[in-house]
Order: C-alpha cells, then sequence, then structure tokens
C-alpha cells in the first residue's frame, strides 16, 4: 500500500501548507543521524505535497489507496458526498457509496490466501502472569474467526444486528469481534472495566442480539468475575423489557480443565487457581464458547457490505451523561486505520507492534485490530497491566517478543517515571525503533523521559492526537520526517484539513488559539450517533456550520505545530479515558444522601487529570468518612473503576449565577486552590465561595 503518486498541482498552496512552511526550528527536536527514515516515510517536503494534495483532490488520493484492498463490487457513483453544514440540510458523508467489500476478508483471507502470510504471528498473547503465553497466526486466526462467524449465524446473528461484547484482552475478543464484521454484524464492545449498570445501559441503547463474556479473568492481583457483571448486567436489561436471548462465556479462568492449553489460536490455562470462583449459570441463555466451536464448520463465506453499511457501534462519554453509540462504517474506517498505521508507525513487514491499549477503547480497535491486520503486522496482545507482577513487566516484554514499535498512554509513562530510570535500562530495549502517545497530551517531562531513557535517544517520538469519533491519526509526526517538539501532536495526517476558530466562528491566521475544528471529512470520520443522527449534528456541527467540532482547545505556533490545550466542554480526560462530568454528577444524586453534586478536573501526576466532587448534602445526612466511601462505591458500580474520584468536599452551597447555573470555572479554581477567580461579579452569593476555599480538599499536584 503505497502513497499515491502526486498527480499535477492545482492552484497555489493551501492556507495550511504555507502555515507549515517554516517547518523546524532550532527548538523542535530532530531525530539524530542513525535514526534514518524508511522508504515509507516522505521527507517533510514530499509530506507537505502529498497532504496539500490529499486535502485538495481527496476523492484521487484516498481513490489510488482504495486499490489496494479487495472490492467485491466497484464505486458505481461519487467516490465522495458530504454536508458539514447544518444550515443546508442534514449532515452526512458518504466515502464511496454503492461499492462492496468486507473488512473480515482483507485482513485475514487475502493476508493467508493472496499474499502468503498464512504461517507468520497475528498475535503473541501475554496474559496476566508472566509465564502465561501463546501466539496465533493468520491462517488459525482465519479459521477460529470462520467458526465463530458460522456460531453466530446458526445463532441467528444476521447483517445489521448488534453484538455486545464484554471481554478482557483474550484472544477470542479479536476472533468474536471479527467474526462480527465477516457476517455484517456490528459488535459493539464495553470495556470490562465498566460496570453491570454501563454495560446494561450499552445493550439497551442498541438493541443488542446477543452477549459475549468470559467467565473471570485477573487484572494484576485483582480477580474480576465478568460472569457475574454480566448477569447483572442481563437481569437490569430483564426488568427494563429487553430480554437478551443469548450470551456466549469463554471459559478463560477455568480453561485448564479443558485440556485445550495446547491450541495455539487459545489462550493457555491460567497459572494461577481460583478456586473461589463461582459461576452462575442461566439455562437456556448461557453457552459454552469451547462447545459451540467444536461443532463449527472452518470455512464461512463473508458477507458482502457496501462501503457505508455500519461496521461497528463504540460508546464515548458525552456532556449530557448519557453515553454517544459512535457508528463507523466499513470501507473509510478500513482504508483510513490500514493508512495511518502504515505511516505513522513505519510499518515494516518484520516488525513486532504493541500497542497497550485495551480493545475496549477505540485505541484497541483501531490500533490493535484493525490497522495492524490490514498490514499484515504482527503484535503484542496484552491482558496484564504495567507494574503487575513488577514495574519491569512492559521492558521485560519488549524484549521477549523483540517489539520494535510501541504505542501506550502518557499515563502509563508518568506511572512508570516514579519508578526511577533503573527498571527500564536494566532491559535492552535495542529492537525499540518508533514510539508512541494516545489518549491525551503529553507533558514535556514526561515526553523527554520516554525519548532519553525508554527510547536511548535514538526512537522518534509519534504523539498522536485523534479521538473515537474520527477513527484514526488527526494530527501527528511521521517518524524522521517532521521534526518534533515535546508535547505537540505536530502536524496533520493525509487528508486532514484542521483550522482554529475563535468564539465567532471565524478562522485564526498564523499563531493562534481557539476551538480545533476539521474543515472537511476524511474517510475514518463517524457517520452518526446510533439512533439519534439529531445528537450527532447538534454535538459535531452546530456550534460552527460548515466545520466538525472536536471539542478540543488548540493552539498553533509560529512553525505551524498544533498544540491541544484540552477538553472546552464539559468533558474530564483520566487516564486518557474521556469522562462526563454530567454523568458522574448523575451518580452521585442518586444517593439518597445528594442533593446536588458538581464534578470538575484536578490535575493529577500521574492520570493527567482526576475527579474533584463538590457534594451538596439534604437535610438530616451529615458528612462523613463512611459517606465518602458510599459515594465512591455507588459511582465505581454505576459507571466503572476508572470514574471513582480522587477528592469529595462537602459543600453546603455551590457557586452560582442569579439564574441557577453552576459557574464550574470558580469550583476548578477552588479545586486547585487558586484564588484568581476572574470575574465572580455574577455570583449570587459570593459567601459561598470562601467557605468552599476554607474547606477544600488536601490535595496534591
Amino acid at each position: 500500500m503505497g502513497l499515491p503518486e502526486e498527480r499535477g498541482r492545482s492552484g497555489s498552496g493551501s492556507r495550511g501548507q504555507e502555515e507549515a512552511g517554516a517547518g523546524g526550528r532550532a527548538r523542535s527536536w530532530s531525530p539524530p543521524p542513525e535514526v534514518s527514515r524508511s522508504a515509507h516515510v516522505p521527507s517533510l517536503q514530499r509530506y507537505r505535497e502529498l497532504h496539500r494534495r490529499s486535502v485538495e483532490e481527496p476523492r484521487e488520493f484516498w481513490g489510488d489507496i482504495a486499490k489496494e484492498f479487495y472490492w467485491k463490487t466497484l464505486c458505481p457513483g461519487p467516490f465522495l458526498r458530504y454536508n458539514f453544514d447544518v444550515t443546508k440540510g442534514k449532515i452526512f458523508i458518504e466515502w464511496m457509496k454503492g461499492a462492496s467489500t468486507n473488512i473480515c476478508y482483507n485482513v485475514l483471507d487475502r493476508n493467508v490466501h493472496e499474499k502468503k502470510l498464512g504461517d507468520k504471528v497475528a498475535f503473541y498473547w501475554e496474559g496476566n502472569e508472566p509465564g502465561e503465553t501463546t501466539q496465533i497466526t493468520y491462517h488459525e486466526l482465519l479459521v477460529q474467526v470462520c467458526q465463530f462467524s458460522n456460531v453466530l449465524r446458526k445463532q441467528g446473528i444476521q447483517k445489521g444486528d448488534r453484538v455486545a461484547v464484554y471481554m478482557p484482552m483474550i484472544p477470542e475478543l479479536v476472533v468474536a469481534m471479527l467474526a462480527c464484521a465477516r457476517i455484517g454484524a456490528l459488535h459493539s464492545i464495553v470495556f470490562a472495566g465498566f460496570s453491570s449498570e454501563s454495560l446494561c445501559e450499552r445493550i439497551l441503547d442498541s438493541s443488542c442480539s446477543l452477549l459475549i463474556t468470559t467467565d473471570a479473568f485477573y487484572r494484576g492481583e485483582k480477580l474480576v468475575n465478568l460472569k457475574e457483571l454480566a448477569d447483572e448486567a442481563l437481569q437490569k436489561c430483564q426488568e427494563k423489557g429487553f430480554p437478551v436471548r443469548c450470551c456466549i462465556v469463554v471459559k478463560h479462568l477455568g480453561r485448564a480443565e479443558l485440556g485445550m492449553g495446547d491450541s495455539p489460536s487459545q489462550s493457555p490455562p491460567i497459572k494461577r487457581s481460583c478456586p473461589d470462583v463461582q459461576i452462575s449459570w442461566n439455562q437456556g441463555i448461557d453457552l459454552w464458547w469451547h462447545e459451540l466451536m467444536q461443532e463449527a464448520g472452518d470455512e464461512c463465506e463473508p458477507e458482502w457490505c457496501d462501503a457505508e453499511d455500519p461496521l461497528f457501534i463504540l460508546y464515548t462519554s458525552g456532556s449530557t451523561g448519557k453515553p454517544k453509540g459512535v457508528v463507523h462504517t466499513v470501507g473509510g474506517y478500513m482504508l483510513y486505520v490500514a493508512t495511518t498505521f502504515k505511516y505513522v508507525f513505519d510499518f515494516h513487514a518484520e516488525d513486532v507492534f504493541w500497542c497497550t491499549a485495551d480493545i475496549g477503547w477505540i485505541t484497541g480497535h483501531s490500533y490493535v485490530t484493525y490497522g495492524p491486520l490490514a498490514n499484515g503486522a504482527t503484535s503484542v496482545l496484552f491482558e496484564g497491566i504495567p507494574t503487575y507482577p513488577d514495574v519491569n513487566r512492559l521492558w521485560s516484554i519488549v524484549d521477549k517478543y523483540k517489539v520494535t514499535k510501541f504505542y501506550t498512554a502518557p499515563t502509563a509513562i508518568r506511572l512508570l517515571m516514579k519508578f526511577g530510570d533503573e527498571p527500564v535500562t536494566k532491559h535492552s530495549r535495542a529492537s525499540l525503533q518508533v514510539l508512541g502517545t494516545v489518549g491525551e497530551p503529553i507533558n514535556p517531562e514526561a515526553w523527554l523521559w520516554y525519548h532519553q531513557v525508554v527510547g536511548a535517544q535514538r526512537c522518534p517520538i509519534v504523539d498522536t492526537f485523534w479521538q473515537t469519533e474520527t477513527g484514526g491519526h488527526m494530527l501527528t509526526p511521521l517518524p524522521g520526517a517532521t521534526p518534533m517538539k515535546p508535547g505537540s501532536a505536530t502536524f496533520p495526517f493525509f487528508g486532514v484539513a484542521p483550522a482554529i476558530l475563535n468564539e465567532s466562528g471565524e478562522e485564526l491566521e498564523g499563531e493562534a488559539e481557539g476551538y480545533l475544528v476539521f474543515k472537511q471529512p476524511w474517510p475514518g470520520i463517524m457517520r452518526t450517533v446510533y439512533g439519534n443522527h439529531e445528537r450527532f449534528e447538534t454535538t459535531y456541527f452546530k456550534k460552527f456550520p460548515g466545520y466538525y467540532v472536536t471539542g478540543d482547545g488548540c493552539r498553533r505556533d509560529q512553525d505551524g505545530y498544533y498544540w491541544i490545550t484540552g477538553r472546552i466542554d464539559d468533558m474530564l480526560n483520566v487516564s486518557g479515558h474521556l469522562l462526563s462530568t454530567a454523568e458522574v454528577e448523575s451518580a452521585l444524586v442518586e444517593h439518597e444522601a445528594v442533593a446536588e453534586a458538581a464534578v470538575v478536573g484536578h490535575p493529577h501526576p500521574v492520570k493527567g487529570e482526576c475527579l474533584y466532587c463538590f457534594v451538596t448534602l439534604c437535610d438530616g445526612h451529615t458528612f462523613s468518612p463512611k459517606l465518602t466511601e458510599e459515594l465512591k462505591k455507588q459511582i465505581r458500580e454505576k459507571i466503572g473503576p476508572i470514574a471513582t474520584p480522587d477528592y469529595i468536599q462537602n459543600a453546603p452551597g455551590l457557586p452560582k449565577t442569579r439564574s441557577g447555573k453552576i459557574m464550574r470555572r470558580v469550583l476548578r479554581k477552588i479545586a486547585q486552590n487558586d484564588y484568581d477567580l476572574g470575574d465572580t461579579s455574577t455570583v449570587a452569593d459570593p459567601s459561598v465561595i470562601s467557605h468552599l476555599f476554607s474547606h477544600r480538599c488536601l490535595t496534591i499536584q
């Protein structure tokens, strides 16, 4: 899959191109001579030429890339149609509508049969315990996917049906999602760290016909009885009038008793015994994965889907408190994740790629499963956590599998920084060539430690900005081509046309700070919010008609580099995961003691941001450590452990305007003990502010 050849220039360079023309200045970081740029990655000048062409001629640019994939039928009409302006009618994006393909066929069948990669390792699986390992080749993965596709079809799953998946990072998770894609069903993967309430909410929102889960798993020292949580979710669905007819269960902790440890496509028996785990069983609903697979044939004709047919739903927090079901489609998503993976990570056939993200997040969808497989890559699939059984774990895995490209979150980097250089430097890491970050902006201190210690000052860092909604990388360096600045997302990827707007919606030139928007579609853009297109239009297109609005603030410096400054809406970025303040507030006020709640972000040395909650109690209730623990427990149960607040403060009153609107800007200042409040003339009762300052929680920064 090579970059399209330039077909000549149409007019002068775009405004964005001219701004980037200054290139890197002395304060940016360029790779040393030994970090050579490969044939994949264009020179900076060539990148700029190609980027200009990809923006000015998107149909030709992406049309050339589309030729590298298999299409059952070609696009009969316009390659791209869209409307980004709500004042001109319904928002829509159509790439290659009318063309038909199957993403599973492209990432498995073609690699096995046409590219002869059947014996190549698709995944090295590394379990929670260091001794739990296995590997699965492309041929073995294809067989497993075909078998499970037949299982799903036998259970009555058809094209367009929705299937919920609630599993840890085991090979069967990849098999399940690819099997859904093979038969045209939409997978809706729910992170295994989410609560039963969150799982129920997502099943109900998209009317999932079937649930796939696991008996239980270990995450570090912690045992998670996932089947129990799944049962609770299905019971809640039943109570709300939506019974799920079937639940397929992978025997993961109990795998040893099956005698399946030597199967190359199954994870091996768990080394740690767990005699106390009781797995409940619901006759008529629950079915064992291994029993269904034993009866399934190993060939399955793929369902040929329109390029604009939906591929999956993935929920992301919304500012209203109700998660949004982001819908991605088959053709455009396939093109975009395959292309971003190849060029952002400078992929080569001999690489071993490791993205540490969970598949329950978009990073795992795009850069654990679809992007690497579309390129015939070998990847590491990791079930554990960075600090178990010790803080050497990541670097020992890098050495064990000779990982060449490593992609992780700033949260993990900051966490491991605390333990010093020795756990890193005692491992070779000689195989590493490119390092990447994802999930949130990386602070310069963490970037420098990552570069100097982990990468031994020889690996370029790709600090990528993108979202669940974008499908793939939007702003990113290209390794060895674009001079880097610690903490900057650098330049737009091919086909991406960013702009920075002021509050009035005017595009700002040169050095500027404001709202980050995108001016035209790229193939990987989401198409709608499942079941609620109006919410899609309101959230992303209403504020500035004619633009896709990211919800992030951004600064562009004198060299044309982009710097993400954080969320502008009521969202929090905790350990790289977006959380809605409204969702957490809703969980708090469900407690009988809480009359009102307000949640803001607070800086955290590891997570980047943590939750600081203000709660106003109902009459007759007293604030106490016991109540604090009850509220934390309630949030864990309603949303999941990742939403657990670090701080909960008693707030007899909240700073409000005379119209009753809570002034979150002021609460953020109080949480950070910052007395520079700006204009507070609209606060109805100023005494509330001084009381909150004097009773604030003792925080660490």
